[in-house]
């Protein structure tokens, strides 16, 4: 037998546990009353203890007790619960048929369809079936053999149509509980990827900063001795090179802190428009880059605008780490609908792939629908990375 698993046993607190058995206990009296005005039931004494059996066989179905006997049944205890409910729904069923009487003109029957629709919620399909279907017999045997009489088609159709709405409701709930649990997985994911964002901004950064200015603090060692002048200005250069690193990481750290931290940065991040500085920075630095920029560079989304900095960013210092101070070309080309930055050096810049740097690349590129390659081409070697415009501005 397959049960169905429910999510969040939708069980009531203690005011709807008291508000269910007092609504039960209520029909119940009420069927013992219009029993007495029938002259069609047990002695009296019988139908009141079959009515407080059906309603306290009613309060346990509620509260989801289990069955005193339960650990001597021969039962997996994964469906414990479920057998608990059935048997309770049986014992209250076979009082509110005490009281009945076998008339269907006693309004007691409306409880039968509480029970059904209370199976169908809490036990879910095959559970609530296992309670609907001898309920829809009994009522058949009553309407056609036993005591022919056309009100228990009311109570058929009452009872299915309880059944129905508790599996309804049922179904709402699991896929409510789906619908958070996607969400909570979105949301770990969108942590993930910001995590990664923020590892990756990091890494360019300070790998930038500090091969920058490790060319300006052995330039310094190299001129201290002969041109004074020249070492102070390239240990000034590298002083304010870490402090524009320091301000970057900061403002990168700032992405983890809650809005209403009053020292959150709110500097812009780095675009394309400061590709042309990012290019003097190295420049400074004794790098031999040249640079050519086609198409109007104002025209990226922020989102490019970033990935082509941080790209261009991580393939210089690259040049200037394994390249052995070669020289490199730099092309940005923008287009109506494909923006292109492209790194040609002529020094060996290590094995594709096997670097941090080269894979966050690849991930801001692919980030945005885009591409990056990295290779030897020639005598040297060659960084390519394009951005399709339009779909990144659809998205």
């Amino acid at each position: 037998m397959t049960v169905d698993a429910s999510p969040s046993r939708p069980l009531p607190g203690r005011a709807g546990v008291l508000a269910a058995v007092g609504v039960f206990a209520g029909v119940a009296a009420l069927g013992v009353g219009v029993g007495r005005v029938q002259r069609d039931q047990l002695p009296l004494p019988a139908t009141v203890g079959a009515a407080v059996v059906a309603t306290l066989a009613a309060a346990l179905l509620v509260t989801g007790a289990p069955l005193p006997f339960d650990r001597w049944l021969p039962v997996s205890s994964r469906y414990l619960p479920f057998v608990g409910l059935l048997g309770y729904a049986a014992l209250a069923t076979a009082g509110v048929a005490a009281i009945s009487g076998n008339r269907s003109a006693n309004p007691v029957c409306f409880t039968i369809c509480l029970l059904a629709g209370w199976c169908g919620l809490v036990g879910g399909r095959t559970v609530g079936l296992l309670y609907w279907a001898p309920v829809m017999a009994w009522f058949t045997a009553e309407l056609i053999w036993i005591d022919p009489d056309p009100g228990w088609g009311a109570w058929l159709a009452g009872t299915t149509f309880t059944f129905c709405g508790g599996l309804l409701v049922r179904h709402q709930l699991d896929l409510v509980a789906q619908l958070r649990a996607a969400q909570a997985g979105l949301a770990a994911k969108a942590r993930a990827e910001e995590r990664n964002r923020i590892s990756r901004d990091l890494h360019d950064v300070i790998a930038h900063t500090l091969t920058v200015s490790l060319l300006h603090v052995m330039s310094a060692r190299l001129a201290v001795e002969h041109d004074p002048e020249d070492a102070a200005r390239a240990l000034a250069e590298a002083e304010r090179l870490g402090r524009e690193s320091l301000d970057e990481v900061r403002q990168v750290v700032g992405l983890l802190r809650e809005p209403s931290d009053s020292s959150l940065t709110t500097t812009p991040l780095p675009g394309a428009v400061d590709v042309p500085e990012l290019v003097a920075r190295f420049r400074a630095a004794g790098a031999e880059i040249a640079f050519a920029a086609e198409g109007d560079t104002g025209r990226l989304p922020a989102t490019v605008g970033i990935a082509v900095y941080r790209i261009l960013q991580e393939a210089l210092t690259n040049v200037i780490k394994h390249g052995s101070g070669a020289p490199a070309t730099v092309r940005l080309v923008i287009s109506a609908d494909l923006a292109t930055v492209t790194v040609d050096s002529l020094g060996a810049a290590g094995p594709a792939g096997d670097g941090h740097g080269l894979l966050s690349m690849r991930e801001r590129a692919e980030s945005l629908g885009g591409t990056c390659d990295a290779g030897p081409s020639g005598a040297g070697w060659l960084v390519r990375a394009a951005f399709p415009l339009r779909e990144v501005a659809s998205s």
